[in-house]
């Protein structure tokens, strides 16, 4: 089926929340002019007004340029090009990483983010702002801002250990705190300042059947995930059981019919270089060890999202090596199997980056995917917004 680049509105019928159109419907732009500095790391979340509210970090590297803060833009509903960029987030002499904005279920605005101490990411503590006050033009007026210490608890170390053993791994690679990697995660798992520090953010968190809150988290001290935990509106967070696995590390989450929470993350262990999975029958309390998919991995950020009707959508590096290709498949069975598959962008391997996407479907159904986007003539974030017909169609 051919395609045409075409207006989010042309075409576009609404109804339940799903998008009906008669041929695929796409557009893309860059949030801010291509240019030369580090920018990486977004988020992107659509207001009650209608808005897009996009975030990320920016500055001359990542964690070891102090001058890096976290940044945003709005698209007004109807408009169709970026606000002026506003600064988001910003602790003079730290860097300021890994920005994820989430609206609850009141219409609050968070923004989770970390500051990197010493310049190591396993030393990071994890920032969140709240705002009720998001709408008008520029940035949101914070009302809140606090910094959330998560501890796994004394029993951490036997659940790491639990989960290599089951897994069958003895030193299988190595990490940040772990030449000899089990043993010395498990050693490193003991310390109670190590085990509450360097939890980052990089995806969107969920809000389950049942109303509780979930934030997924990963460490690259222990190359781990967890996620955070509320039931009263985000007042309260803890931290469930790890996601064991080699390098299971930033996951995207969903929720099933059944009530499975599904964690999706990036391979950052040995070959082959694969999305990981792992599930959680308990509402995200325990889970399952982090198992390979078939789809390729290159050691980068896949993100879900759960359509309205049902299905569920992935954006992807789909390689073991390189971001040169950034790719949209599609699931008619809660992730069981993606047949669906089309590229945002594609190049020759080593001549551009496309990465760290996140994934959100608007109330008039429409995906809409903000992401890194490096070329020669420079950086910048990119969004497009696109129907399900769209992947539907395939690549011509």
């Amino acid at each position: 089926m051919k395609w045409r680049h075409l207006p989010l509105a042309t075409l576009t019928l609404c109804f339940a929340g799903a998008v009906f159109a008669a041929e695929p419907v796409i557009t893309s732009e860059f949030i801010f002019p291509l240019q030369g500095k580090h920018c990486h790391s977004s988020s992107i979340v659509q207001c009650p007004n209608g808005d897009l509210l996009a975030a990320w970090f920016y500055g001359s590297g990542e964690r070891s340029a102090n001058d890096v803060l976290v940044q945003g833009a709005r698209m007004i509903k109807g408009a169709k090009e970026w606000s002026e960029v506003f600064v988001m987030a910003d602790s003079p002499g730290l860097p300021d990483c890994n920005p994820v904005l989430f609206i609850d279920p009141q219409k609050k605005l968070w923004l989770f983010w970390i500051p990197v101490l010493t310049n190591r990411w396993e030393r990071a503590p994890l920032k969140y702002r709240t705002s009720m006050d998001y709408q008008d033009n520029g940035a949101p007026q914070w009302s809140w801002q606090d910094v959330l210490f998560l501890d796994p608890g004394k029993e951490f170390p036997d659940q790491l250990e639990a989960g290599f053993k089951e897994l069958g791994y003895e030193q299988p690679m190595w990490g940040e705190y772990a030449p000899e990697y089990t043993t010395m995660l498990i050693e490193a798992a003991k310390d109670p300042l190590k085990r509450t520090m360097g939890w980052m953010t990089r995806a969107k968190p969920i809000v389950l059947n049942s109303g509780r809150l979930v934030l997924p988290l990963y460490s690259d001290g222990y190359n781990i995930s967890v996620v955070a935990l509320s039931d009263d509106n985000g007042e309260n967070w803890r931290l469930s059981k790890p996601i064991v696995g080699l390098g299971p590390i930033q996951p995207s989450v969903l929720q099933r019919k059944d009530g499975t929470v599904v964690a999706f993350m990036r391979d950052s262990g040995d070959d082959p270089k694969r999305v990981l999975i792992a599930s959680s029958k308990d509402n995200g309390e325990t889970w399952s060890v982090a198992t390979d998919t078939d789809i390729p991995n290159p050691s980068s950020t896949a993100a879900v999202c759960a359509f309205s009707d049902g299905r569920w959508v992935m954006a992807c590096n789909d390689t073991e090596n390189g971001r040169h290709q950034l790719a949209m498949l599609l699931s008619e069975d809660e992730g069981a199997t993606w047949p669906a598959k089309r590229y945002l962008e594609k190049s020759e391997p080593g001549k551009a980056g496309y990465a760290y996407p996140t994934v959100i479907q608007a109330r008039d159904g429409m995906i809409h995917v903000s992401y890194s986007y490096s070329v020669d003539e420079g950086k910048c974030i990119k969004h497009a917004a696109f129907n399900a017909e769209w992947i539907l169609a395939g690549d011509n």
